[in-house]
């Protein structure tokens, strides 16, 4: 059974150490616990019934409850399989990146490695240009190589 627990945002890591601890110590039927990319202020916690997953999460810090019905896998599926297979990026395209600490700064791709899911791109805005590694999924393609922009 797979249930969504709701955590402080920004906490979710911490509050995923705290529980996987928690299980392993008290031997709860828990399976797993993960941080979907994306999803803030909740984690999901795979267990064997709903006892076992109260029990590792019960009055710990940031943990502030689990949410009322369980899912299934087919649900979260995108939210935990990578979706590399569908990189449509190549050479030469125009990115924005989208976290920090290069947030909304547009780059050149230089490099794709699909194996490990992040491209090496050249920041356009930069005086010196300097070759950054980011993961596939925090860059969006505002223009394609070759192609006049639209705008």
């Amino acid at each position: 059974m797979i249930f969504i627990i709701k955590v402080t945002t920004n906490k979710e890591e911490r509050a995923v150490d705290m529980i996987a601890e928690r299980a392993e110590k008290k031997k709860l039927n828990v399976y797993s616990v993960s941080r979907p990319h994306g999803l803030r202020g909740y984690i999901l916690l795979e267990a064997e019934d709903r006892d076992s997953a109260e029990e590792a999460v019960f009055n710990l810090p940031y943990v502030k409850g689990i949410i009322g019905k369980t899912i299934g896998y087919e649900e979260i599926k995108n939210m935990v399989e990578p979706s590399v297979t569908s990189v449509t990026i190549k050479d030469g395209d125009i990115v924005e990146i989208l976290s920090e600490p290069f947030k909304k700064e547009k780059a050149k791709v230089l490099r794709i490695d699909k194996q490990k899911g992040e491209v090496v791109v050249s920041l356009l805005g930069a005086v010196v240009p300097l070759p950054v590694t980011i993961k596939i999924d925090n860059i969006k393609v505002i223009r394609r190589d070759g192609e006049e922009n639209a705008d």
